[in-house]
């Protein structure tokens, strides 16, 4: 899933500056399972800036609604009724694709009120972890199902860095190496052989470097 946090409260009312009425949107995909930017994070969010305003001798007028995903048209267009001329701007509590899909779609000022992290999963509650890079070209049938690119701090495929020492890496001593994770689960799998194929260099251009991505899927494409 997408991993975001919030930003600070601050920081959000100093980009909202001297509006008047806003739409507070959350979305109840990725950061809603991050506790970032779901129903409850919309209504707490709403009511602290409402107080803060009315603290510093303002009014702020909120409308709350949280759409199942901000990242596909046919819930974004659910928020047709809620923009109305009077609403300045449009506070999003999704990932970066989520406020771009609403800036596209509306002809209103879209603020993020999230920093979109990385590409995680949950490791216990309230701790989520990066696991994928989005390379675009899969390899983790030949690590044992550990990602050399996010994993390991240097992104190498072909085995550990000199800097790893006693399984930790040098970047970090909190964190594991990943190579000596590699190996530990190649070799309980009986797979130690796959580590004996070298990797080419990596093909940069299925990933970010080759310009914004694309997937099309022509049998569920609808003329």
């Amino acid at each position: 899933m997408i991993v975001a946090e919030a930003k600070p409260l601050t920081e959000i009312a100093g980009l909202l500056g001297e509006v008047r009425k806003i739409l507070v949107v959350g979305c109840g995909g990725c950061v809603t399972v991050c506790l970032a930017g779901g129903e409850k994070e919309v209504g707490i969010l709403a009511a602290a800036l409402r107080m803060m305003y009315k603290k510093n001798g303002k009014e702020l007028e909120t409308i709350e609604v949280t759409l199942t995903r901000q990242c596909d048209p046919e819930y974004v267009q659910m928020l047709e009724k809620y923009i109305t001329e009077d609403i300045d701007c449009i506070l999003s509590l999704a990932c970066g694709v989520g406020v771009q899909f609403l800036a596209e779609h509306y002809n209103k000022w879209v603020i993020p009120a999230l920093n979109t992290k990385f590409a995680g999963g949950t490791i216990e509650h309230g701790v989520w972890e990066e696991r994928c890079g989005l390379c675009g070209e899969c390899i983790l049938h030949k690590t044992g199902g550990i990602c050399p690119i996010i994993r390991c701090s240097k992104s190498i495929l072909n085995g550990p860095c000199g800097g790893s020492q006693n399984g930790r890496c040098e970047v970090n001593k909190d964190i594991p190496c990943a190579w000596q994770l590699i190996y530990d689960r190649l070799k309980a799998l009986n797979k130690l052989e796959l580590l004996l194929e070298i990797q080419p260099p990596k093909d940069w251009s299925k990933a970010r470097d080759g310009g914004p991505r694309k997937v099309v899927r022509e049998d569920v494409r609808i003329e």
